[in-house]
C-alpha cells in the first residue's frame, strides 16, 4: 500500500491551523503543522512535505518569502491561502511559484479537492507519451515520463507541477488554440473567475524558461481574445 502523502499547514491562526489539520489528517493524510516559517523551515528539513499549504500573512517571515524558499529547495507543491479581497497577494503567489491558491475563508471540502488535484499533478506516475516521450518546447524539451524539462544544453529547467500540467496540456494539443477555461479545466479542474489571472501568469512564467525571445514567443503564443496555441517548431 503506497505510503499517504505527507502536507505541511503553515498557519499563524491556531483555529485555522487546527481544523484544516484535523480534516486532513481524518483524510488519510501525513500532517505536520507550523505555526510559522521558521517551524515550517525546519519540518521540512527534518522530514520533507510532498504538499505545503501557506498562509501568505504571517508575523515575521511572510508566505511569499517562505515559498519562494520552498521551491527553490524541495520538489514540493504549494498551495497558498490568501484573503478573499486580496487580488494581488494571489497574483504574486503564482508568481513566486504556487501551484494553486484558495481564498479565506474557504470551505474544508473545496479545499480537499484542491489538495487531492495538486497532488495528482505533482506525483501521477507519468503522463501517456507522445511519440518517444519528449516534447520540444521552444528552447526546451518536456520529458513526459519523469516530468523534467530540460534546456538545449541538456541543464534541468525546473518546474512546477501545475507548469507540466499546463505543458502537457499543451503538447496534447498541438495546433489548436485552447482557451483560458479549457486551459484551466484541463489543468486545475475548475471553472475560471473571470478575474482570475492564473493562466496567463503560469504562462509567463513559462515563456521565460523556454523562449528564445520572450518578447516574441513562439512555442506558445497568444491568440488575441481566443487564447493560446503550441507551436512545436524550434525558434533559434
Amino acid at each position: 500500500m503506497r505510503d499517504p502523502a505527507t502536507i505541511l499547514v503553515v498557519d499563524d491562526d491556531a483555529d485555522v491551523l487546527d481544523m484544516v489539520c484535523d480534516y486532513l489528517a481524518q483524510e488519510g493524510f501525513a500532517i505536520c503543522a507550523a505555526a510559522n516559517s521558521e517551524q515550517a523551515r525546519k519540518f521540512m528539513v527534518e522530514r520533507p512535505a510532498h504538499l505545503a499549504i501557506v498562509d501568505l500573512r504571517m508575523p515575521g517571515e511572510d508566505g511569499l518569502s517562505l515559498a519562494r524558499h520552498l521551491r527553490e529547495r524541495y520538489a514540493v507543491a504549494i498551495i497558498m491561502l490568501t484573503a478573499a479581497d486580496r487580488v494581488i497577494d494571489r497574483v504574486v503567489g503564482l508568481e513566486v511559484g504556487a501551484d494553486d491558491y484558495i481564498t479565506k475563508p474557504f470551505d474544508l471540502r473545496e479545499l480537499l479537492a484542491r489538495v487531492r488535484s495538486v497532488l495528482r499533478r505533482a506525483s501521477a506516475p507519468g503522463a501517456a507519451c507522445l511519440g518517444d516521450g519528449r516534447v520540444r518546447f521552444g528552447r526546451c524539451v518536456l520529458d513526459l515520463g519523469s516530468h523534467r524539462l530540460f534546456d538545449d544544453s541538456g541543464h534541468d529547467v525546473p518546474i512546477t507541477a501545475m507548469e507540466f500540467e499546463l505543458l502537457y496540456a499543451f503538447a496534447r494539443n498541438e495546433g489548436r488554440v485552447l482557451s483560458r477555461d479549457e486551459i484551466l479545466d484541463m489543468t486545475q479542474h475548475r471553472e475560471r473567475d473571470p478575474f482570475d489571472r492564473s493562466v496567463d501568469l503560469h504562462i509567463t512564467r513559462l515563456r521565460r524558461k523556454i523562449e528564445y525571445d520572450t518578447e516574441k514567443p513562439q512555442a506558445i503564443k497568444t491568440i488575441r481574445g481566443a487564447g493560446y496555441i503550441y507551436t512545436p517548431r524550434p525558434t533559434a
